[in-house]
């Protein structure tokens, strides 16, 4: 037997005797399970399954993992883009989906305190009915953890007007990756020292894993009205969005599709939206009735001085959640259209959106790669989805090398390499393009200070050498085996 395997052995051997049997996932069948995360391009079994039920399960196994030299992974609900929870083929997954409670919400201070299985969702579903909600909203917002949505600071649509996660949590306990329990941040506005939270908030479990999160709610607005505008290009509906922003409004959502996206939409929910467009524009408005009212006019005005061939205004609730059933779908949708996607996420400067759109359109023309755009206007989020067929000889490469190319431009515009997916295990290759060695080398530090056997997470958002020279692999999941680690778990 290996130093390695003695190793496992002797942590599993740690673990049968703190945790009850039930929580330990070691078949091999049922731990492939848990192989990936949302994004199925990488694949790996991990070395154990726990299933963790509370908090003190959660910093037991931690505990039993840095005293065996273990790396580990926290998981929610798999829900990722960039591999962020993609498991370690000799090391723990740490499965908080158990940890469901939604412990208190609390109107009378815009508080509620959930554990991080809960769902995105129930916790505004739990604060509806006293007139709050909780407002970041990921487009996985149904089946997405809190857990999850603290790790990669998520956003979603109206995150333009109301922010990411990290605005709306105040204070998380935690689990350091030496397995303590600490309590990061505070209840009390502005607290003095260091902002550990926010150091937290976006670490993708590189820094620990969250066990309960106080999190701030938003009261209801007491008026939204949503609105639909068709123009002929992207590049009419950027305008139209430069407008909007620069007459001083601001959007509660202010969203994009390009023609091959609005065709997906149209393929898998029929949603209606105008024939022949080759963009559209949804705007959401929300706020008191009279400056909604107000606003509603003067995006109509705007949209018709940039090329607006049609604008339609939802009346009721019904029809607000029409206008955004394509654009909710529109992930999932492009399926109909192609067999094989990559979702990409990046960012560039709102006023680079026409000049990029232009550039990756050529891209995608002479590398003969489809690229449908969908994206968050007013902050420049795109999210392109390149298209392709991988059981066509060339194709997978062709789509990474797009994939790549469309991130280069982010870079070379002012941007980043991701807006709200995450860096995870897909664009840790990236990071050294986007930030120097010296600006690495003091996110490592941070990292170290969290972290010094660097068990948490590991070869997530940092590059190392060996990743370095990787290329991603986009696959059919169900095709391909997973890697595997040490059998003797």
């Amino acid at each position: 037997m290996t130093q390695h395997e003695r190793t496992v052995n002797d942590l599993l051997t740690d673990l049968r005797g703190s945790l009850p049997a039930h929580t330990l996932v070691t078949d091999p069948s049922q731990r492939d399970t848990y192989a990936c995360d949302g994004l199925a391009a990488y694949r790996v079994r991990p070395g154990l399954v726990v299933l963790v039920e509370d908090a003190e399960q959660v910093a037991t196994t931690v505990r039993a993992c840095a005293r065996h030299g273990v790396p580990f992974v926290a998981r929610g609900s798999g829900t990722g883009l960039s591999g962020g929870a993609l498991p370690h083929a000799d090391g723990v997954l740490v499965v908080t989906s158990r940890l469901r409670t939604l412990h208190d919400v609390r109107p009378q201070d815009q508080r509620a305190v959930a554990d991080p299985g809960v769902i995105n969702l129930q916790v505004s579903h739990a604060a509806n009915p006293h007139g709050y909600y909780f407002a970041p909203d990921p487009s996985s917002q149904q089946i997405c953890s809190i857990g999850g949505n603290v790790a990669e600071n998520s956003g979603g649509a109206h995150c333009l007007k109301y922010g990411f996660t990290a605005g709306h949590v105040l204070s998380l306990d935690v689990v350091t990756p030496e397995g303590d329990h600490l309590t990061l941040g505070t209840e009390a506005p502005d607290a003095p020292g260091y902002d550990l939270l926010g150091a937290f908030v976006g670490s993708e479990g590189t820094l620990g894993i969250a066990t309960r999160a106080t999190l701030r709610l938003t009261r209801l607005p007491h008026d939204v009205r949503t609105c639909l505008a068709g123009f002929a290009s992207t590049d009419e509906a950027g305008a139209a969005t430069s407008a909007i922003i620069a007459a001083g409004i601001v959007p509660a959502a202010i969203e994009i599709m390009d023609a091959l996206a609005i065709e997906a939409a149209e393929e898998a929910v029929s949603c209606g939206y105008p024939e022949g467009a080759g963009a559209v524009l949804v705007v959401e408005l929300d706020g008191p009735e009279v400056e909604v009212a107000h606003e509603l006019e003067q995006v109509r005005r705007l949209c018709d001085g940039q090329g607006c061939f049609e604008f339609r205004a939802a009346t009721d609730a019904a029809e607000r959640a029409e206008i955004w059933k394509g654009r909710k779908s529109a992930f999932a949708a492009v399926g109909r259209i192609s067999p094989d996607y990559i979702v990409q996420d990046g960012v560039v400067p709102r006023t680079s959106l026409p000049e990029v759109l232009r550039e990756m359109g050529r891209i995608s023309r002479e590398r003969g790669v489809r690229v449908a755009n969908v994206f968050h206007a007013g902050d420049g989020n795109l999210h392109p989805l390149v298209l392709f067929d991988a059981a066509q000889s060339g194709a997978t490469e062709r789509a990474e090398e797009v994939s790549g190319m469309i991130l280069d431009l982010c870079i070379e515009h002012g941007g980043s390499i991701t807006g709200e997916h995450g860096v995870g295990a897909d664009k840790a290759r990236y990071m050294p393009r986007m930030f120097g060695d010296q600006d690495l080398e003091t996110m490592q530090l941070v990292r170290c200070a969290f972290d010094p056997q660097h068990l948490a997470n590991p070869g997530k958002i940092y590059p190392t050498p060996r990743m370095c020279g990787e290329r991603p692999r986009v696959v059919h999941a169900a095709d391909e085996p997973v890697v595997d680690g040490a059998e003797v778990f």
